[in-house]
C-alpha cells in the first residue's frame, strides 16, 4: 500500500480508501461487508469512508461491527452528515457515532454541497458547522471537511464563504477521474486551490460506480491509476466483493507516476466520450442528489431567513 499525508494534519493515510456506500447494498450481506473492511485493514488500507444517509444507516452499522476486536485502532474513520442546521447536524453526528460504535470520528464532512445556498446555511450562526466545531471541542471528532459532486464553482464558493467566516477546512472530497478532466473539471478548478492551501484532497467517483466503464474507453485499473496520479491524499473507491478489493490492491501495486505521453494518450482516448458530461450524471442530473430527494435531512432554514419570507 502507498501512504500519503492528509493535508496539513500530518496523518498518514492509505492512497486507496474503502467506500462505505457499497457496504450496505442489497447484494452485499453483512458478513461480506465485515470481511471486506477487515481484509482491507489487514492488507494495509486504513482510510474508511461512510455517510449518515448511506442505505438508511446500514453502511455505518456494518462498518461499526467490522471495527470491533481491535480494528478501530488501525483505521482512520470518516463519515458525512447532511444536516445544514446546527440542531440537525448534531443529531445526525450522534446517530453516526452510535451506529459506528466508536467514541470519536476522525473526520466528519458536510455532505453534498451541491447548491450555492449550502455554504450560507452551513456557516449560519445556527448552522451545521457550529455543531461540528462544538463536537470537535467535545472530542467527538478530530477534523472537518466537505464533499460535493455537482460543480467545481460551488466548491470554490464554499471555500470562499469558509474564509469569510474565519474557518479553514481540513479536507475536501470531490469527483476526480479521467472524464472530469474534460468537463466542468474539479481537477482543473478546485484541485490547484486545495494544494495551495494544503487541504487534504479526497478523490471520489474514479469509476462513478462503473458508469465511466460503460464508455468503453478505459479499464478499471486505468481509472484508478489516473486518480492516483493526481495529488490526492486518498482515492475512495466502492467495494462490493473481495474481487473488487483485490482490484484496488492490484492498481496500487502496479501504479507508477504517469509520463506526459501516458497522460496525453489516456486523455485523448476519453476526450470525445467525456466532452458533454454524459458519463458523469452526478454533474448533469439530479439522480445522485440524495438531499434533493430528502430535503428533510437538511433541517430547518435559518430563523432569520424564514422570518423575512411571507407565510
Amino acid at each position: 500500500m502507498i501512504y500519503r499525508t492528509l493535508g496539513k494534519m500530518g496523518e498518514k493515510v492509505s492512497a486507496i480508501g474503502v467506500g462505505g456506500w457499497h457496504l450496505g447494498l442489497k447484494q452485499v450481506d453483512e458478513k461480506l461487508a465485515i470481511r471486506i473492511v477487515r481484509s482491507a485493514i489487514d492488507r494495509g488500507i486504513n482510510f474508511l469512508d461512510n455517510c449518515w444517509d448511506y442505505n438508511e444507516g446500514k453502511s455505518e452499522k456494518r462498518m461499526g461491527k467490522a471495527l470491533r476486536d481491535g480494528y478501530r485502532e488501525r483505521a482512520f474513520v470518516m463519515t458525512k452528515i447532511d444536516g445544514r442546521s446546527k440542531k440537525e447536524a448534531a443529531k445526525q453526528l450522534d446517530e453516526s457515532l452510535r451506529r459506528l460504535r466508536i467514541d470519536y470520528i476522525d473526520l466528519v464532512q458536510h455532505h453534498e454541497i451541491i447548491r450555492f445556498e449550502d455554504p450560507h446555511r452551513v456557516f449560519d450562526v445556527e448552522g451545521a458547522n457550529a455543531a461540528l466545531v462544538e463536537a470537535r471541542a467535545a472530542g467527538k471528532l478530530r477534523y472537518i471537511g466537505f464533499t460535493g459532486h455537482k460543480d467545481p464553482r460551488i466548491h470554490l464558493y464554499m471555500l470562499e464563504i469558509a474564509k469569510e467566516n474565519g474557518f479553514k477546512f481540513d479536507t475536501v472530497q470531490m469527483p476526480l477521474n479521467v472524464m472530469d478532466a474534460h468537463y466542468r473539471s474539479f481537477e482543473k478548478l478546485v484541485l490547484p486551490e486545495l494544494v495551495k492551501l494544503e487541504i487534504g484532497v479526497l478523490g471520489m467517483k474514479s469509476m462513478a460506480n462503473g458508469i465511466l466503464l460503460k464508455s468503453k474507453t478505459v479499464t478499471p485499473i486505468e481509472c484508478l491509476h489516473y486518480a492516483l496520479n493526481l495529488p490526492t491524499s486518498v482515492v475512495i473507491t466502492g467495494m462490493d466483493s473481495m474481487e473488487i478489493l483485490d482490484q484496488a490492491f492490484a492498481a496500487v501495486e502496479s501504479f507508477h507516476p504517469f509520463s506526459n505521453n501516458d497522460l496525453d494518450a489516456l486523455l485523448a482516448k476519453t476526450h470525445e466520450a467525456a466532452a458533454k458530461g454524459r458519463f458523469e450524471p452526478f454533474k448533469t442530473s439530479s439522480i445522485f442528489d440524495g438531499t434533493a430527494e430528502n430535503p428533510e435531512w437538511l433541517g430547518d432554514e435559518p430563523p432569520e431567513i424564514r422570518e423575512l419570507v411571507p407565510a
